[in-house]
Parts: structure tokens; sequence; C-alpha cells
């Protein structure tokens, strides 16, 4: 059964009040004699009033302004899901007074990121939500918000775990140790495994790391791991290196890629005629019809539509409703495979 609505008549009539007094004392403005307040109070809690923050919002005709700050998905077909989400989130927060703007940087310029958080931050928004790739220059960022009382949270990855951030994502160290779990799986001891960066960042590292600790513990797993940093941005061609790299350790039995490109290095084994188990991120097209063929055994579904959806949703939250936001909210680590696939498509 729905509760009765109550209006400001209703409430002064069960007090025996005006309806001006009553209004005083939900918005607390002018002036009210003690007795009145208290007769007003008395019946706000009798009928358990809680007042419609969202209704306030509109009458007061506020706005709230979020800034968004993550990669060009142009450039970056991983980021294009992350996109979808800020979309859905617009849609259903404007009607309530909460303004979305993206702003997309170049994923490999660390100019670009500037060039565009400087612009975020000079329409003077109430928050900012960011995937940070650069960390230097995301902590400047972070600081600027925080001096001038600005909301922050990051998606993706973390800027800094000592400093006041709120995140959302995946723990990347876990989701490094899952990856190791896969492939302990499938492979005896005393095998080789190779570790792969394409474009390193920060994130990457954690995952390393995650991966690393898993076989720490398992010493019995006897298994030598080659940690190897690739590159589509450099003089070389990215397929020259991978060659080098695979040629170079013919004892190679599985690979860990540490981002969405794993597509990438699946394409150089499959020209080479190598058979490695490959474990890596993310639903990507090019990955998908890898996996369904594969050439990929595992792909880690990081979910960057739910995170950027997520997070604007907290922010909007806080501001419709004056909910604290998390310090973090940590998103399930789910393993993708040929048989399982279809349950993460559309």
């Amino acid at each position: 059964m729905s509760k009765k609505k109550y209006t400001i008549k209703d409430i002064a009539k069960l007090a025996g009040v005006s309806k001006g007094t009553v209004d005083r004392v939900l918005h607390n403005r002018g002036k009210v004699s003690q007795k009145a307040y208290e007769k007003v109070n008395e019946v706000l809690k009798k009928i358990d009033y809680h007042p419609n923050p969202i209704a306030r919002n509109l009458k007061n005709n506020k706005v709230y302004g979020i800034c968004v700050i993550l990669p060009d998905p142009e450039i970056d077909p991983y980021w294009g899901p992350a996109q979808e989400g800020i979309v859905q989130a617009s849609e259903e927060f404007i009607p309530f007074g909460v303004m979305i703007e993206p702003y997309f940087y170049h994923p490999n310029e660390a100019a670009s990121f500037i060039e565009k958080s400087k612009e975020a931050l000079g329409t003077n928004p109430d928050a900012i939500l960011m995937a940070p790739l650069f960390q230097n220059e995301s902590l400047k960022v972070l600081q600027k918000c925080q001096d001038e009382g600005k909301v922050l949270a990051s998606f993706n990855n973390v800027i800094d775990r000592l400093h006041n951030e709120n995140f959302i994502g995946q723990d990347l160290f876990q989701s490094g140790r899952v990856a190791a779990s896969l492939i302990d799986k499938m492979l005896p001891a005393g095998k080789t495994v190779g570790i792969v960066h394409i474009n390193l960042e920060p994130h990457m590292q954690q995952k390393e790391k995650g991966f690393k600790s898993y076989f720490t513990s398992h010493p019995e797993k006897e298994l030598q791991i080659i940690t190897q940093d690739l590159s589509t941005e450099v003089s070389t061609d990215f397929e020259t290196q991978a060659i080098e790299f695979i040629k170079a350790h013919p004892e190679l039995s599985a690979l860990f890629i540490t981002n969405s490109k794993a597509h990438m290095l699946v394409e150089v084994l499959q020209e080479i005629g190598a058979d490695i188990i490959v474990v890596g991120y993310d639903l990507l097209d090019e990955n998908i019809r890898h996996i369904k063929k594969g050439g990929i055994d595992f792909l880690i579904h990081q979910k960057p539509r739910s995170q950027a959806y997520l997070g604007i949703g907290q922010l909007a939250d806080h501001f419709l409703f004056g909910k604290p936001i998390p310090s973090q909210k940590l998103l399930p680590i789910d393993v993708v495979t040929s048989e399982n696939l279809k349950y993460y498509l559309n």
C-alpha cells in the first residue's frame, strides 16, 4: 500500500497553523514561534514526512554540472561503451537538473589530457568524473578540484590511493591474480608465461603485480615469467616488435595481455603459427571475433559502460539526495569464454 502524500495544506490543517508557517518550517526561512515550530514538527514526525529534494531542485531551477573527462573512443574503441554509459546517464538525469558534458582526450598524449581538463574545469562544474591515464597530470586535476571544493571521482583507473579520491571500477591487482589463476589451471608446472603491456599505463602495472603475486604464493608451479612492453607509438611498427619478442622466447606457453589490445598480439601469433594460451581484457569487436575462433582463451570484462554510468549515478545521487559518495565501488571480475560470451553481448 502506498503512503499518503501530504501537501502543505494538509500539514497546516493537522498542526492548526497557517500554510505560510508550514512553509517557513520546511524551508527554514523566516520567523516562526517556538510553539508553532513544535506543532509542525510533531505532525511531520507523525506522518513520517521526508522532503523531496528533486522537486525542490526543480522549483529552485537548480542545475548541477558534471564534466566527464575520458579518452576519445574514436581513437581507442575500448572507451566506446563508456560513452554509451554517459549518454544513458544523461538521458536519465537531465530531467532532474543534472547536466553532463563529456570531454575526450587523446589516450596517448598528456598534452591533450591537460587541454581537455582545463576546458572542463573552466566551465566551473560541480563535479568531475575522470578516466585517468596520466598519473601526474591527473593528480594535478585532483588537487585543483580539492582546492576549489569540487567533487572528483575516477573510473576504470585509480589516480592515487593516498589521496581523497572516489573510484568506480575493478580491483586491478585482483584481476591480475584472476588472470594468473586461469593460466595456472591450463599449464603444467615448469612452463614460461609472458606478461605483455601494450602502450604501458599505470593500471597495467597493478595487474602485473597481482599476476606475479599469485605465482609467488604458488611456488610449486616453478613458473618462469617474462615481462615485455610493446608500443603502437614508436617508429618500429607493432608487428615487428611482437614477432621479435615471440621468436626470442620460443619457450612461451601462455600470454597475459594487460589491456584491451589482445587481438593485436593474437593476429601476430596466427601469422607466425604460434599456438599459445592467451588471456586478455574487454569485449572489443576484434577480441570477440578471436575468442569465438579460439585465438583468445579468456577475456576479463571490465564493464566500462557500467563504470561510467555508475560514476555519474553516484554523483547525481549525491547532489539530488545528499547521499555520500562511496570512496570506492568495486565491480565483479567477470571471466568471459567462448561458451558464455553470448550472455555478455547486447
